[in-house]
């Protein structure tokens, strides 16, 4: 009888290796899921060398087709779903690559298709042939389709990914799309303004200067700050300066505290404070819920969560939530100590622990915070169009102002 050499994960996130006699691997899974493991990893044992020696053909040439680009969301979502059509009608995962590769139009996409399929036939499981492409598939994904395979679900946990992978993409073109319109006002008005600096305000002060009179304050101020942008290249620090902030933060980003610091201001800021903290939040609820449904061990569920968390800031929070249920404590005690989640969003997954309904918890908390995400965007929007008027309005009243003062003062003494 073949033996089979497993990796596993027993009830309490511990990891577990051993190996185990069987006909097939399905009835090694099978056995494996009898003693209470979770199976995560499995290989006929004698097999391991060839399977690594025939993957390593299949990759070379693989890499010269160059099947490691990043694909859209948007057609990441529909290939998906299309897989997961393809499972629960109950073909074969390898027809069923080959008929989604063919459907593909040329790209990156249709590449790794191929690549894939490639991989599957030499005999690796889905998720082994997935994670050979993290640019196209990433932790997230690959181990939700291993612990698909381990269930024998699949399809369900492919239509599980699709909906989510929609509902994260539809987030973020809402926040995106509520920052498009004020900094595409704001690009106007700056290029407007500095127009009449370099242009329209030099010709006044030439009048000025012929007149030989005494100026108001506002007005030199305003023809200082006009020399400043046309005469000594002010124009290039003004462009150059948003240039420089956001390779600053970049800078900054590359490193843990400096990601932790800047998170935790991001947050904190008025306005735009909630809107990120609850983007974050659902995010990352939604990421655990998903994988907790799915039947990933909740330790290897926060550990992906937390990679793909977006926020320094909560990344710790969800490490310091791992390392607790580690030692066998609860999970919100160290995420109401942390303080950075409302106290609904603790006490629904305290009941969802309780109750063993944690994955509908942490999706009613995402669908929750969906929502106010899309009610703090539209009141961002409204609020910023009369703050842009009102902003706007100032700068081109101070030099309306500033030029025409001196033109008054000129008549009154000529009158």
């Amino acid at each position: 009888m073949p033996t089979y050499h497993y990796e596993a994960m027993d009830a309490k996130g511990k990891e577990v290796k051993d190996v185990i006699e069987a006909l097939s691997n399905e009835e090694a899974i099978s056995k494996i899921r009898n003693l209470g493991y979770f199976p995560t990893k499995i290989r006929e044992k004698g097999g391991r060398r060839r399977a690594k020696s025939e993957s390593a053909k299949a990759k070379g040439p693989q890499r010269a087709r160059g099947t490691g680009g990043k694909v859209q969301v948007k057609m990441l979502t529909q290939f998906t779903r299309q897989l997961s059509t393809l499972q629960d009608a109950g073909l074969p995962i390898l027809r069923s690559l080959r008929i989604l590769e063919q459907q593909q139009k040329p790209g990156t996409l249709k590449n790794v298709c191929r690549a894939v399929a490639d991989d599957v036939e030499s005999g690796a499981t889905l998720s082994e042939a997935m994670a050979r492409y993290p640019k196209t598939f990433n932790n997230l994904y690959t181990n939700m389709v291993s612990a698909g395979e381990a269930g024998g679900v699949l399809d369900l946990i492919l239509n599980r990914l699709a909906d989510f992978m929609e509902k994260a993409q539809r987030l973020k073109r809402k926040v995106v799309g509520a920052m498009i319109y004020p900094i595409c006002v704001l690009t106007i008005a700056m290029g407007i303004v500095m127009g009449i600096m370099i242009v329209v305000v030099p010709k006044f002060q030439k009048i000025f200067g012929d007149l030989d009179m005494e100026l108001p304050a506002v007005t030199s101020t305003l023809l200082e700050v006009s020399d400043w942008i046309a005469k000594q290249y002010g124009w290039a620090w003004l462009l150059g300066m948003p240039v420089g902030i956001i390779m600053l933060i970049r800078l900054i980003r590359l490193s843990e505290s400096g990601r932790y610091v800047l998170d935790s201001v991001n947050i904190k800021i008025p306005g735009v404070g909630p809107l990120i903290s609850r983007t974050s939040i659902a995010r990352w609820t939604r990421t655990l819920g998903t994988l907790v449904a799915a039947g990933v061990p909740i330790l290897e569920a926060l550990n992906i969560t937390k990679e793909t968390a977006g926020n320094e800031v909560y990344r710790r929070a969800l490490g310091n939530v791992h390392d607790s249920i580690r030692k066998g404590e609860a999970f919100a005690e160290p995420l109401r100590k942390a303080r950075v989640c409302d106290s609904i969003v603790v006490n629904m997954i305290d009941v969802g622990e309780e109750t063993g309904d944690l994955d509908k918890m942490l999706t009613k908390i995402a669908d929750n915070y969906d929502d106010e995400v899309d009610v703090a965007v539209a009141s961002m929007v409204s609020m910023m169009e009369p703050l842009l008027v009102v902003f706007l309005g100032g700068v081109c009243g101070f030099i309306v102002v500033a030029l025409f003062m001196p033109m008054v003062s000129m008549i009154e003494n000529l009158s």
